[in-house]
């Protein structure tokens, strides 16, 4: 047995690694949260000074003018909607499979390990093999291979979201269901996915706040362009190639509109986390 000096040197020990730990982490924390909160308020500043009621009028401006960002704001929007159009409802598909019809767990795996390396991969990976499948055989860019391309950064998030959503549902709800006779696709949509709703809808929210931001598919699918286009088979303006190419300008008035720009993608990513937030809580609420 050890003797009680033993204990208490063990006691010691161990109270001081754990709060070397602590301070260790908290000093980890403080560093990770002070430069978050720097760059959030250094877009905030400079982005809220550069707002003006033109910018969600006018087009974006030749070089050396003023103007606004009303074609980027609708290409943004139109691709990130398309995207969320083309990948969520794949991703929820794929998700509901893993989740309730993979009966091998290998092949079950296996495909969880492939979404969570697409998941991880980076985004310009993505931008290039768009590229090569679309852009690249027509002879042009276009807002569908901008679509397109971020529609894969939306498949694994949604896939993933799905998946472990699906699997938080008990299994009593479903043995009830299975139990009436019910067929296992109607006890899926009529029964778990009412239950699992609320975390599904987050997973495509969070989808969306992650694409509304990317940059490099964008380069290489959809490209830019200085006026106003309904037409997706040509190329297309978005809000982060814009802030892309005007930061890296030397006028003064581009780098105002790039500032309003990163302003309004972090307000919209903002308002997508608290939605997607309230939606989690409200659910966990109503459970609890």
């Amino acid at each position: 047995m050890n003797s009680p000096h033993h204990s208490r040197w063990l006691y010691a020990r161990r109270v001081a690694a754990n709060a070397i730990a602590k301070s260790l982490g908290t000093v980890a924390t403080l560093f990770g949260l002070f430069w978050l909160i720097w760059i959030l308020w250094v877009t905030l500043e400079h982005g809220a000074a550069a707002l003006k009621p033109g910018l969600f009028t006018q087009m974006t401006p030749p070089p050396g003018e003023d103007g606004g960002l009303a074609n980027a704001l609708f290409g943004s929007v139109i691709m990130s909607l398309l995207a969320i159009l083309i990948g969520a409802p794949i991703g929820i598909a794929a998700g509901t499979y893993l989740a309730e019809f993979a009966r091998r767990p290998a092949w079950r795996e296996t495909i969880r390990f492939l979404n969570d390396i697409l998941l991880s991969s980076p985004s310009i990976i993505l931008g290039l093999f768009v590229y090569e499948l679309l852009v690249r055989p027509a002879g042009h860019f276009s807002g569908w291979a901008g679509a397109v391309a971020l529609a894969l950064i939306v498949l694994p998030v949604v896939v993933r979201t799905t998946d472990e959503m699906l699997r938080l549902v008990p299994n009593a709800m479903r043995e009830a269901a299975l139990s009436l006779g019910i067929p296992q696709w109607k006890v899926t949509v009529q029964v778990l996915y009412r239950a699992a709703l609320p975390g599904i809808v987050t997973g495509v929210l969070l989808a969306l706040a992650r694409i509304s931001g990317e940059t490099a598919p964008l380069l290489f699918t959809a490209l830019n362009n200085q006026y106003w286009t309904n037409n997706l088979n040509a190329p297309t303006a978005s809000i982060p190639v814009v802030i892309f190419q005007y930061a890296m300008s030397p006028y003064e008035a581009w780098h105002s509109l790039a500032w309003a720009g990163a302003f309004v993608v972090t307000m919209l990513v903002l308002v997508l986390s608290l939605v997607s937030r309230a939606i989690l809580l409200r659910n966990r609420i109503s459970h609890d």
